[in-house]
């Protein structure tokens, strides 16, 4: 009985594994397409959503049936629920990554910034570089490899600042590119939120190894770093209203 359910758990976590690299694959083809200009790979990445959906379902469906019927120790109930808990915030990445593909398609043919795309591919590279630890740090179970990829958020934070300013620039002097402007703002968020959830995949493999739930995002451990990176995000009243005035020329795109 107990050889049974460890396969089934083995099952578990290569589904959870593989559904990990799928969805670090939409955030590539998503920023991919933007940067690139690509319509046609956005709505790929856009249709690719509803598999990684089916996937969380599927993980979710088969998580709920081992606690049920293999009535697992205290230890693999810990498995199991960081799957189950970690396949949410994969979702919710998936999302992301479509929604940037959305952008794609909304601000085609507008004028852009190659600086400002630049600093948005930099962003991808860390993004993806901290997913593929936490995939590694699950697979391995090792919590320092975990922790290891939680403190690249903090350089993802950084990054987005230093994006953010560009874009402000921008949209002082470029009337031309007010869509584009606040298009980037959008993207550059969505990198920075799925910084978040990585993270929160990591928080996920240390439980599931010791018990604990433990706070791994910079910011929030270290006071210090967190106003730093808070002062370079505020905005004077000046700036706000550029940002404002762009939001408002960019228009949704009812042919999506």
């Amino acid at each position: 009985m107990r050889g049974i359910f460890l396969d089934e758990m083995k099952k578990l976590n290569l589904r959870y594994i593989t559904m990990g690299i799928n969805v670090n694959e939409q955030i590539y083809l998503a920023t991919k397409s933007y940067i690139e200009h690509d319509k046609q790979l956005a709505k790929e990445v856009i249709a690719g959503d509803e598999k990684i959906n089916d996937e969380e379902v599927q993980l979710e469906k088969d998580s709920l049936q081992l606690m049920a019927l293999k009535q697992p120790m205290a230890s693999d109930f810990r498995m199991i629920i960081s799957a189950l808990k970690s396949s949410s915030d994969l979702e919710r990445i998936g999302d992301h990554a479509a929604s940037i593909a959305v952008e794609t398609i909304r601000v085609k043919g507008n004028e852009r910034v190659p600086k400002i795309e630049k600093l948005i591919a930099e962003m991808t590279d860390l993004v993806r570089n901290m997913m593929e630890k936490v995939l590694d740090a699950y697979a391995k179970d090792d919590i320092e490899i975990a922790k290891s990829a939680a403190k690249i958020d903090l350089e993802i934070d950084i990054k987005f600042v230093e994006a953010r300013k560009e874009i402000i620039a921008e949209m002082a002097k470029e009337t031309e590119v007010a869509v584009a402007n606040a298009s980037y703002l959008t993207v550059i968020r969505l990198l920075e939120r799925i910084g978040d959830h990585i993270v929160n995949l990591a928080e996920w493999v240390v439980y599931r190894n010791t018990n604990k739930l433990v706070e791994l995002n910079p910011g929030k451990l270290d006071r210090d770093v967190a106003e730093k990176v808070v002062d370079g995000e505020k905005l004077d009243q000046d700036e706000m209203k550029l940002v404002k005035e762009a939001e408002a020329c960019a228009q949704p795109d009812e042919n999506l």
